[in-house]
């Protein structure tokens, strides 16, 4: 059957578009391992081609087996795990989780592109997506709209103009400065409740600018208009390494308003695909695809022991 081999026009060249004005460039083959376009990775490593597991092929829900498909939604680049081509093409950790997932389950596993995680949420609900491998945030009060496969665990950071004019170090230093973040995130939502005890502790609040993904956050910063981007630090360290020494991290080792921050895949809220994506993972655990595909990518630091169900609290 066809898999879900993605070409790509690589976004790194999207994102180096977004960052230096420069031109992309035109693309390239998928590798022979199946993974896809691999610059931005940090490492040549094989992935393994998945044998099909048909007791959870039998598994999924029926009308996923009679299509042989599933869409997989995602809310834009969010690099080294999303990164979005031109051409809407999807690479990065999660299109090469993707491409072995759908072998294991003898699927294909199309991508689709939306705006926001709002829009994720509300195609899901709305059973036009399948699924969104993501990794997205684990919070509960969005269990209440989704069940999560978490499959990462994640840190809360700062990207600043190399040399931090601003003096970011925590979010309490974030008071009176523009703070870019990308909309409907937890960020944004942690930095907005930041603002509001600015004001109260006498300070002034936090100029709080939501973007619509990565790279135009990132664009905010290095064209002056914020003074830092606060996201997740593996999407972050890809782009402060591709700034050419225009951007450094702040704020790492702290807890920067998160407690333990697990991501992961979400499927509709009593899927009975939840289960079957757990189980899934966990082969790919065991067999040494997962962390493959995160050493690959320069995860090691963000992987989880083992992954899990609704795991953020």
């Amino acid at each position: 059957m066809n898999r879900s081999r993605t070409l790509v026009a690589s976004a790194l060249a999207v994102s180096a578009v977004l960052l230096t004005a420069c031109t992309p460039d035109p693309g390239s083959e998928p590798s022979a391992d199946g993974g896809g376009d691999t610059s931005g990775a940090t490492e040549e490593v094989t992935i393994p081609e998945q044998e099909v597991d048909q007791e959870l092929h039998d598994a999924l829900p029926a009308e996923i087996r009679e299509s042989g498909s599933m869409v997989s939604v995602n809310s834009g680049s969010f690099p080294p795990y999303t990164i979005v081509g031109s051409d809407d093409q999807v690479t990065g950790a999660t299109a090469d989780l993707a491409t072995a997932l759908g072998q294991l389950l003898d699927v294909e596993i199309r991508h689709d592109t939306v705006d926001g995680l709002a829009s994720v949420l509300s195609g899901m609900d709305a059973g036009r997506y399948d699924i969104s491998l993501g990794p997205v945030g684990d919070f509960t009060e969005r269990q209440q709209q989704a069940t999560f496969v978490d499959w990462v665990q994640e840190f809360v950071v700062f990207a600043v103009p190399t040399g931090n004019p601003a003096g970011i170090e925590d979010l309490d230093s974030t008071c009176g400065n523009r703070i870019a973040v990308q909309s409907a995130g937890s960020a944004e939502e942690v930095i907005k409740e930041q603002s509001t005890v600015c004001e109260e502790n006498g300070q002034e609040p936090i100029d709080v600018q939501s973007y619509r993904d990565q790279p135009q956050s990132v664009l905010a910063v290095q064209s002056g208009r914020a003074d830092a981007f606060f996201s997740s630090q593996a999407p972050l360290t890809h782009f402060v390494e591709e700034s050419g020494g225009e951007l450094e991290l702040a704020g790492t080792g702290q807890p920067n308003g998160f407690d333990n921050l697990y991501q992961g895949a979400l499927v509709p809220r009593d899927s009975e695909l939840a289960d079957v994506l757990l189980a899934a993972f966990e082969e790919l655990y065991a067999n040494g695809t997962y962390e493959a595909i995160m050493t690959k990518w320069g995860l090691e630091a963000n992987m989880l022991e083992e992954p899990g169900i609704n795991l953020g609290s």
